[in-house]
């Protein structure tokens, strides 16, 4: 038998590395298999967390060239050993870093998907969550059971230019009426300025105000954590120059009252924060107002997609924005693994519950909104 593919586990391996780097630019990834997002995630998130790096490799044994890359980790839930994705609760979308036609080559090879199985072990649970609708078929490779409905959608809208048209066709007329009504009020407030900030002092500025207007708005809100908040600012200051990270902000007088950051990949804009001085501006719908100057700028970048990610907040039809079903796979791997995939199999969304008769208590929900 002929043994097309090494399968190899790498607990530190390197992201920003010339070979990843080629991998991911031909791979169907999504921007949270970005080697800068990846980088942090393991280089400051995992071990602050106790999530032990679990970096499957897979190489072409006739030349080594690096085939696919499933950036995973393993966790303690009480008493429970569980392979997740390399989520740690700030990505949105999970998926294998390979191209499909690879993919598929990979499935083909039996003995490659044995030993990758066998390379995870041991575990109670393996469970994959994050899964959007055009996401590689991580069932097959794993052998799991079919993918299920995570529970929440992704919602994204297309952009074309210009952006007058695209705001006609996408805004209702009587709510484009409202926010043209608040932009004129905003601007009897002083000098309205939006733009991207570049400056490290200013995007800096600018999540310290995000980290303020949220402090009041959202319970546990994981931007309050030094660990968070620092992940994020250090992906927002590595990321600025390549052009994966943008930072708006709309400001009066010089001040910030509305700041949203996210990732540029593949000429779409994903929105993974935002903060708004509700408190000096509640009237004036800054949150919209910022919402639609940032569709506008992606418009005249030449960006094809804004992306709200995950969430089903009613907002984001407002502007146009479709739901898309998110999905996750899971497989038990001991008498309390099945347990607890019975649980959430029966009673679907229970899955915490589920974890929390294991663990015999209970812990507060530390997700940033849009984040799960």
């Amino acid at each position: 038998m002929t043994y097309v593919y090494e399968i190899v586990l790498e607990h530190a391996f390197t992201f920003l590395s010339a070979e990843y780097a080629a991998l991911f630019r031909l791979s169907c990834a999504t921007a949270f298999q970005h080697p800068t997002w990846l980088d942090r995630l393991y280089g400051r998130l995992a071990p602050a967390l106790g999530a032990e790096p679990l970096v499957i490799t897979v190489r072409d044994r006739a030349n080594g060239k690096l085939a696919m890359v499933l950036p995973l980790v393993r966790r303690r839930r009480g008493t429970m050993r569980v392979i997740e994705f390399a989520d740690l609760r700030v990505s949105d979308y999970a998926a294998p870093v390979c191209d499909a036609t690879t993919f598929e080559a990979i499935l083909r090879d039996k003995s490659a998907c044995e030993a990758l199985r066998k390379l995870i072990k041991p575990y109670d649970l393996l469970r994959i969550r994050k899964l959007g609708e055009a996401a590689l078929p991580l069932e097959r490779l794993f052998g799991t059971r079919p993918r299920s409905p995570l529970g929440m959608s992704a919602h994204a809208v297309k952009l074309y230019g210009p952006y007058a048209e695209w705001r006609n066709d996408s805004i209702d007329p009587s709510y484009r009426k409202e926010l043209d009504k608040k932009q004129r009020q905003l601007s009897r407030k002083g000098d309205v300025r939006f733009e991207v900030v570049r400056d490290p002092k200013a995007i800096k500025a600018a999540f310290q105000a995000t980290r303020h207007y949220r402090e009041s708005r959202f319970e546990d809100d994981l931007l309050q954590k030094e660990l968070y908040f620092e992940f994020y600012l250090e992906t927002a200051l590595q990321g600025t120059n390549s052009g994966f990270s943008r930072t708006y902000v709309l400001s009066v007088d010089g001040r910030p009252i509305a700041v949203v950051w996210g990732l540029a990949f593949r000429n779409q804009f994903l929105i993974l924060m935002g903060g708004f001085d509700l408190t000096s501006f509640k009237n004036q719908s800054i949150g919209a107002l910022t919402f639609g100057e940032i569709a506008r700028d992606c418009i005249e970048r030449g960006d094809v997609a804004l992306d709200f990610t995950i969430g089903d907040e009613s907002y984001k039809s407002l502007f146009g924005a479709k739901p898309s079903t998110m999905w996750m796979i899971s497989a038990a791997g001991s008498p309390l693994g099945s347990l607890v995939n019975i649980v959430a199999s029966r009673m679907p969304g229970t899955l915490k519950l589920a974890k929390d008769i294991v663990n015999r208590k209970t812990s507060g929900s530390t997700a940033l909104a849009g984040r799960t």
